[in-house]
């Protein structure tokens, strides 16, 4: 079998310039092998990427069952567990996805966008007047609370406080390119002590995994049929055969909706805040939108406003925060882009480098959520939060949550930037972020 071409550069190299510089690598390696190329990275088997609409197309739409996804993911194992959904492959990755996605849809969502609205002005409330503030740490609490809200129905108590903490403690603790190099390298996951970083880290998640099952605990001795946060849905949901989820499972998930569901979005959020107030058309023209409403304090007629869903589009095309859908590994042989895979391969599409298509996206690097109110893209051009049976299920509360806390946060307060230097887009983790010392000052509260 002859994969698609590979830089020539040793393959422990090609890791470490992935892990430190990502964009560099990926826009470097395109630049002269093409749409679809071989990345080598270090021990790892090869990685097929694809950039091609087309190319992505035929593995989006290819039968699932010819992929395993979730057996590609072990590099999440150490933030989420055996158990997540991500990890999962067949009728287990099934079972869990139909059990996980109706709280993210429909009725429940309306019930999110008062809170939502809220804890974004209560987070803002709390900059001063007229010094610079890191964007990003804002970003992330208000995200945090969301999620935290919407997965355990309360947002204040002491073990509340405590997983709040705990979390973004040990999510910062690997999210620069030097400490996320742990996740990339097993033999640096050695616990030397509570000093040392993987120690730490394990000692944290030992913490986090005692308040969840605490309150797993709490849940099983009081229950109350009234709630309708996601945990209490999850632990009435039963499979087909009437199983419910074990704790360990319910762990493992709620750990995964914790973490892929505040980080993400604070990470867009950042990037929307820097581009709004790059520019003085978009943020006008935002202005003006959401003035334009008859009750602007409506959240679910905010979430329909067409900039607005224009601006965040665009936020997410130009810097995805998954530079990569999940992997997929062939296990029966597939044709795509005229190569013949064979079982074994692991073929990724390239989010970021399909967004930054000039032939899709005319002067891609420029910041233009007009181009989403004049052409609709098809979901092998756009696909920030991946697709087919691999799609974010969590990609509707996302979108919801950036639109009303982007909403609330233009509407009611006056920002600008400390200097006209764009935020320079960093690896955290495994996802893109915005530079984490990223400042603006709040001049007044409108």
């Amino acid at each position: 079998m002859k994969l698609p071409p590979s830089p020539k550069t040793h393959p422990f190299a090609q890791l470490l310039q992935w892990i430190a510089t990502p964009l560099d690598y990926l826009e470097g390696t395109q630049k002269v092998y093409g749409d679809c190329f071989t990345a080598r990275f270090g021990k790892l088997p090869p990685l097929v990427m694809v950039s091609n609409p087309q190319g992505i197309q035929q593995m989006m739409t290819a039968d699932s069952k010819q992929f395993d996804s979730g057996r590609g993911n072990q590099i999440f194992r150490p933030l989420v567990g055996d158990n997540s959904m991500l990890l999962l492959d067949g009728d287990r990755h099934q079972r869990d996805r139909q059990l996980l996605t109706p709280p993210f849809h429909g009725e429940r969502m309306r019930t999110y966008g008062n809170l939502i609205c809220d804890i974004s002005d209560k987070v803002m409330s709390k900059r001063m007047i007229g010094e610079p503030f890191f964007v990003r740490a804002a970003m992330q609490e208000i995200s945090l609370l969301a999620i935290l809200n919407a997965v355990f129905g309360v947002n204040q108590g002491e073990r509340f406080e405590k997983l709040k903490e705990l979390l973004t403690s040990m999510l910062d603790s690997v999210s620069s390119p030097v400490s996320s190099s742990v996740l990339f390298f097993n033999s640096l996951q050695q616990d030397f002590g509570a000093w040392s970083p993987w120690g730490r880290f394990l000692r944290q998640q030992k913490q986090i995994d005692q308040l969840i099952y605490a309150e797993l605990e709490e849940r099983r001795s009081h229950p109350d049929s009234s709630r309708s946060d996601i945990l209490t849905l999850l632990m009435s949901a039963r499979d087909e055969q009437g199983q419910p989820m074990t704790d360990q499972e319910l762990r493992d998930e709620l750990l995964t909706l914790l973490i892929a569901g505040h980080e993400t979005t604070a990470s867009a959020l950042t990037w929307a805040l820097y581009w709004i107030h790059s520019s003085p058309e978009v943020h006008q023209k935002l202005l003006t939108e959401i003035s334009s409403l008859s009750d602007p304090s409506d959240p679910t007629v905010l979430a329909k406003l067409p900039y607005l869903n224009a601006v965040c589009q665009e936020t997410l095309r130009i810097y995805p925060v998954a530079m990569l859908t999940l992997p997929r590994i062939v296990k029966s042989p597939i044709n795509i882009m005229g190569y013949e895979f064979e079982p074994e391969t692991t073929i990724m599409g390239c989010i970021y480098l399909t967004h930054q298509r000039e032939d899709i996206y005319p002067e891609a690097k420029l910041f233009k959520p007009e181009r989403f109110l004049e052409k609709q893209f098809s979901p092998y051009q756009y696909l920030p939060f991946g697709g087919s049976n691999r799609r974010c299920i969590g990609m509707a509360f996302a979108l919801f949550e950036m639109k009303l806390a982007l909403a609330t946060v233009v509407s009611r307060y006056q920002l600008s930037l400390t200097d006209k230097h764009q935020p320079k887009p960093v690896r955290r983790g495994v996802t893109l972020s915005p530079s984490s010392s990223f400042k603006m000052v709040l001049n007044s509260q409108l």
